[in-house]
């Protein structure tokens, strides 16, 4: 089964102006030997559909799918885009822009949502992980791409679009009315949850990430009677990633100053980076080395925080750099479930016909040299959730991925919960009535203002136990060396059948 793949939340090189320059130069400067032969049989096999297909071609059209097949066959990141793609990329990176709000790729010959961001049309509708969109606006999605969906379901905010959606286990769609809004990324929020134990949830990395991160750190204290935090809940489930500069700044509010965040390692000499926890690192384009540093207002105990992250299968790309570090520099004890396991780095280059391509150039690795592609962040402490199952999607699931450097796919730490999948063959009517439950809950938590209750929420409830309970923090400490040691005999295992 073949899935296209388009996550724009996801693509990391949105701040790495140096990785664009990088490959425009080297496109430039240093061109590989043309394929001669190759090139004949193309222009062979372009005569031959000019003269015998069953309808006139446009030339353009044919070239243009020739791109779009080349680029498309190496990655599921990696994209040709055409003028109008190209722009409405750049729209949606503006970070403000008239839409629905959602994250989505292609999936079944349909367009399937990937998560909807909080607060935002989609979300508020209970569009959930999963739900496939056949239709938009009468519309079948089966030979859309991404791009061209997303396109349809951007525009002008008050007006309206019908999606038409098949969520998992309904047998018949649904039609549903949105009305268009600009999308606003509000991506933090946070609560004192406990005594001295703060909660921040984190849903996307922006250009406003870092400060609005500070501003609740700063306000968690306030409300902890400007008492130190004895301990910190960092909730990255469901988040899809962003920009890198804030990964970064947000990491560096836990690791000592000028610490290794991440690193990337691709074919040339420019895609070999390394991103530290120093301000020329997570300064947002365009703003003034004398800025001051976002950094520095925050208490030193911040430093030394026990910490627990949240994560699960939506955990991706910018939050599983900022898991990674976290991880390997001790600072934190992961819950939750395995992340999604994108540690590929994409530029958008500018092409001469104002299209553009977007490419993978790179993998980043953790400071400690781990490269978690197609396998995800492993976290210390399992904590498998009904939703989890329900909505489990990887990078490992798609077809054309990049594995790792030796890895085969395997992505099994534990025993798989499948209460819910036995529930859906033994009784169906029941199984509708979870999903309308879990519906619901979901169609809750995508008010901005929602807060996890421990109480309903096992893995919220499993970090506030762990984050406690100082001597269990301690124990938990880098328990996921001996869970990945189980991926990696699984791999050996795949590599063997």
């Amino acid at each position: 089964m073949k899935k296209k793949k388009w996550m724009y939340a996801l693509s990391l090189t949105v701040m790495a102006s140096g990785l664009i320059a990088g490959v425009q130069c080297n496109a430039a400067t240093k061109q590989d030997k043309l394929p001669l032969k190759e090139i004949q049989t193309f222009a062979e096999v372009y005569g031959q559909v000019k003269a015998n297909y069953y309808e006139n071609t446009e030339d353009s059209k044919l070239v243009e799918n020739a791109m779009k097949g080349m680029v498309s066959g190496l990655d599921p990141h990696s994209e040709y885009l055409t003028k109008e793609d190209f722009q409405g990329l750049k729209e949606l990176t503006s970070g403000k822009f008239g839409g629905l709000g959602m994250e989505i790729t292609k999936e079944n010959n349909a367009i399937s949502v990937i998560s909807p961001i909080e607060d935002t049309p989609a979300a508020r509708a209970g569009i959930k992980p999963g739900d496939l969109i056949i239709k938009i606006d009468g519309v079948s999605t089966k030979d859309m791409s991404t791009m061209e969906a997303s396109k349809k379901m951007r525009g002008k905010p008050g007006t309206h679009v019908v999606l038409t959606v098949l969520s998992k286990g309904r047998l018949a769609p649904v039609n549903l009315d949105l009305q268009r809004a600009i999308i606003h990324v509000r991506s933090v929020k946070s609560k004192l949850m406990a005594p001295h134990i703060g909660y921040i949830r984190v849903s996307t990395f922006s250009e406003e990430t870092l400060a609005d991160f500070i501003k609740q750190l700063q306000s968690l204290i306030k409300e902890n009677h400007n008492q130190p935090l004895k301990g910190l809940i960092f909730d990255l489930r469901n988040d899809g990633g962003g920009l890198l500069n804030a990964a970064v700044g947000v990491t560096g509010a836990f690791i000592p100053s000028g610490a290794v965040v991440v690193s990337t390692k691709g074919r040339n000499k420019i895609q070999q980076t390394v991103l530290k926890a120093s301000p020329e690192f997570y300064r947002n384009p365009g703003e003034s080395s004398s800025a001051p540093d976002l950094l520095q207002g925050l208490p030193l105990e911040i430093k030394q925080v026990p910490i627990v992250v949240l994560i699960n299968s939506g955990t991706a790309s910018a939050s599983e750099i900022v898991t990674g570090a976290l991880q390997d520099y001790r600072r934190a004890v992961v819950v939750g479930t395995q992340s999604f396991g994108k540690a590929s780095v994409q530029t958008v280059i500018p092409l001469q016909n104002e299209a553009g391509l977007k490419l993978t150039v790179a993998l980043y690795y953790t400071p400690k040299d781990r490269s978690i592609q197609a396998r995800g962040i492993v976290p210390d402490i399992e904590v498998k959730s009904v939703e989890d199952e329900l909505f489990d999607l990887h990078e490992a699931d798609f077809d054309n991925h990049l594995s790792a450097p030796g890895a085969q796919r395997a992505r099994t730490i534990g025993k798989e919960n499948k209460t819910i999948s036995k529930l859906e063959s033994i009784d169906p009517e029941a199984y509708q009535k979870k999903r309308k439950e879990l519906q619901d809950k979901f169609r809750k938590q995508a008010s901005f203002g929602y807060i996890p209750d421990p109480k309903t929420d096992i893995q919220l409830k499993k970090a506030l136990d762990v984050v406690q309970n100082h001597a269990l923090w301690q124990k938990s400490l880098g328990a996921y060396v001996k869970n990945e040691a189980k991926i990696k005999k699984a791999e050996k295992k795949l590599k063997r059948q």
